[in-house]
């Protein structure tokens, strides 16, 4: 998602993301009650790692991983990017491809789980998950998942918060030990893989939106070599 992941057909055209959903419904469910419950739930701004990681690459083919209401997918648009965007909610796509028609650029939106989209393998020059809230499995499916999208001399930016990863359960219902973080998919890198960055820092966190007390990220930027 695209700030903090405690808040509460594959694809699709470029316009609309229409209603074929590939996932588990329950997640599906969760993730749109969430966005219903609020007329906005991000603040509406790129997020401040993406833009700060992504300054020195050339635009190419991108797939924004759990992309909510389309803040970094439309900004990548603007600046040339070819962008696919995956969700689970399709209340938080509908609210994306509204904002992508009134900015006037195109985004490929694809309503489905990660570990089950129906995704081009190798094929992205960029891959980046942004606080995304991806569901661990013995086979590491959602970790692999990012590794198998990015094309040879592409970039994987994975970023979190920092810290939530050694939280306990939360009352709400929340545990930690159920998501991937960072060190997960580092964890798979082979020598096909150059780590650039893996860092903890401060937060340049947009103004509003949940996850705003959120204050360091961690930041994972690899670069597939073949």
């Amino acid at each position: 998602m695209t700030d903090d992941i405690t808040a509460g057909s594959p694809a699709s055209d470029t316009s609309l993301p229409g209603d074929g959903y590939v996932g588990d419904p329950a997640v599906r469910a969760e993730w749109d009650n969430r966005y219903a419950d609020r007329q906005q739930l991000w603040s509406g701004r790129p997020n401040g790692a993406l833009v700060a990681e992504i300054a020195g690459l050339t635009p190419g083919r991108v797939l924004d991983v759990g992309c909510g209401e389309g803040a970094d997918a439309v900004w990548l648009a603007r600046g040339g990017w070819d962008v696919t965007a995956l969700e689970v909610s399709g209340v938080a796509l509908e609210r994306a491809a509204g904002h992508a028609r009134d900015a006037d650029v195109t985004v490929r939106w694809v309503h489905a789980a990660l570990t089950e989209a129906a995704l081009p393998p190798a094929s992205f020059d960029l891959v980046s998950a942004q606080y995304p809230a991806l569901l661990r499995t013995p086979d590491a499916a959602a970790e692999r998942a990012l590794l198998a999208a990015v094309a040879p001399g592409g970039v994987l930016l994975l970023v979190h918060h920092a810290g939530m990863d050694t939280q306990e359960a939360h009352e709400s219902g929340f545990d930690p030990a159920d998501y991937v973080w960072p060190s997960m998919v580092a964890a798979l890198f082979t020598d096909d893989w150059k780590v650039e960055v893996n860092e903890q820092r401060p937060r340049v966190a947009p103004d509003g939106g949940a996850g705003a007390h959120h204050t360091d990220d961690l930041v994972l930027r690899a670069r597939r070599l073949r």
